[in-house]
């Protein structure tokens, strides 16, 4: 399957409340507003096709961004490729699955996650506290997690949207996991009320952070 063929199957799956849902959120007009299991679904047919990915890539359309993410090959991207991949992203829901499904895959993620930790880039940033948020939770062996407070602190009640929805998780990562964190981490939260009025659908944990935290501490109990 070539490009083209790609493209042709993602604009006959489109659906238009996904375009609209899509909308809600900042895509633009490049898309088709396929549903992302019709896009699973696709991928799963195509398989793995590293050149058809970078192609779709270069489309920018939202939809097949989303498939070259599942069809690309991991070990033929290089850490600069990588950079280059999440600093060209202009939609969020791209961002996360380049961040779930490459990113933190890639053997070079923590070289990355500092990088991405010193920059003004909005993506590159939501990349980079996404991967501290999953070291703090998986492997915090030599973060400093006061210091990480102390940036939240300053930084997460004027962050770019697009940083501050993964420092948030950071930060209820921390007062979740760090119960010697967790009275910090609660007061900061409530201090800048990030997400308080964030809209949760019936049975969802709210993204803010005292709720979010003292949920999650509950429920290891």
């Amino acid at each position: 399957m070539n490009a083209k063929e790609a493209l042709a199957q993602l604009e006959a799956l489109g659906d238009e409340k996904r375009r609209a849902h899509n909308a809600k959120y900042g895509a633009g007009d490049n898309q088709f507003g396929v549903k992302l299991g019709d896009i699973r679904k696709l991928a799963k047919k195509i398989k793995t096709n590293h050149e058809l990915a970078l192609a779709l890539w270069k489309t920018k359309n939202i939809d097949a961004r989303l498939l070259a993410i599942l069809v690309l090959k991991l070990k033929l991207l290089s850490a600069a490729e990588v950079d280059q991949l999440v600093r060209s992203v202009s939609f969020v829901h791209v961002a996360d699955w380049l961040n779930a499904y490459v990113v933190k895959r890639h053997p070079d993620k923590e070289t990355l996650r500092q990088g991405w930790m010193a920059t003004d880039d909005p993506m590159a940033a939501r990349a980079g506290w996404n991967l501290t948020a999953i070291r703090v939770a998986k492997s915090p062996e030599g973060l400093d997690l006061s210091a990480l407070l102390d940036r939240i602190e300053s930084e997460l009640g004027n962050a770019a949207p697009e940083e501050q929805w993964t420092m948030n998780c950071c930060l209820a990562e921390i007062g979740i996991h760090f119960p010697e964190h967790r009275e910090r981490a609660l007061a900061i939260g409530e201090k800048l009320g990030v997400y308080r009025d964030y809209p949760c659908s019936k049975g969802c944990t709210s993204p803010f952070a005292p709720i979010w935290i003292n949920e999650m501490v509950k429920r290891q109990g």
